[in-house]
């Protein structure tokens, strides 16, 4: 995930959040929080008991996050969160607790009465997670259109670029789509499947090397001893939980995204 798609998600998701984004500057932004999003991520809750039992005056948190650090000529004081960053897992975390299903229409300017038909998107994001002694991660975004099932790779990013609102603007018709979201998500995972694949999976040669290293090295611990103790069992099944190969699809967030056409075929 590209420090520009860290910026933007970040900034998506706490304009979604109703929160102030007070200064937006490419690499960085500071962001005002609501009082409802510092209780899920500011962890203090001390602070809002008092606020609450003492009728106090609430003072949410304002905070600096710099997504790339490598432009951060101003030297800006702020988070640096980044792909595996405790925050942007955070992030990844509220938006699943909060449903993590949107519907959003394009928004869309006056047209003096003409009609505007807009095509209906479902949009989501996946993380795969290859995991044994070690991890790697990787975020894809995919999205299919309704009507025809065209399905694009990158589409998060094509929503960036799109202005989105939690309501259909007037002199519009939402097309109903034709292939039901439940048999699309299935097509995704699909090719979210085929794409793990087709990806390079040298890392697991290299993860039974190391498995083997350490294998022979607390076989080499206990040469000799006719009798082993529970602890050689212990440590023996602790090393092939360490080490087993394990591949994870996750949805981080989806939503039915209502596009014009012409757009939306990119």
């Amino acid at each position: 995930m590209l420090p520009q798609q860290i910026h933007n998600y970040v900034n998506r998701f706490f304009r979604e959040n109703n929160c102030q984004i007070i200064d937006d500057q490419g690499h960085y932004m500071r962001i005002q929080l609501t009082i409802d999003m510092d209780k899920k991520i500011m962890n203090r809750p001390y602070y809002w008991q008092y606020v609450e039992s003492t009728d106090a005056v609430p003072c949410p948190a304002q905070l600096t996050f710099i997504t790339d650090v490598t432009k951060n000529k101003e030297a800006v004081f702020g988070e640096v969160i980044h792909y595996g960053s405790r925050r942007l897992d955070q992030l990844f975390q509220v938006t699943r607790e909060q449903g993590s299903v949107v519907r959003m229409y394009e928004r869309i300017q006056r047209t003096d009465g003409v009609t505007i038909v807009l095509t209906p998107w479902l949009g989501v994001n996946f993380k795969v997670t290859y995991s044994s002694d070690q991890t790697k991660e990787s975020l894809y975004s995919l999205g299919m259109n309704l009507m025809t099932g065209q399905m694009v790779d990158g589409f998060q990013e094509f929503l960036n670029e799109v202005r989105l609102d939690a309501k259909t603007s007037e002199h519009v018709f939402n097309l109903p789509y034709t292939i039901k979201p439940l048999r699309a998500l299935g097509r995704m995972e699909l090719a979210i499947m085929d794409l793990i694949k087709q990806d390079d999976h040298s890392w697991i040669e290299d993860v039974h090397k190391r498995w083997k290293k350490d294998r022979n090295v607390l076989e080499y611990f206990y040469e000799g001893v006719e009798e082993r103790p529970d602890s050689y069992d212990v440590e023996k099944k602790a090393m092939e939980e360490q080490y087993e190969p394990r591949i994870k699809i996750e949805i981080v967030n989806g939503g039915l995204f209502y596009l014009k056409a012409m757009q939306a075929g990119y």
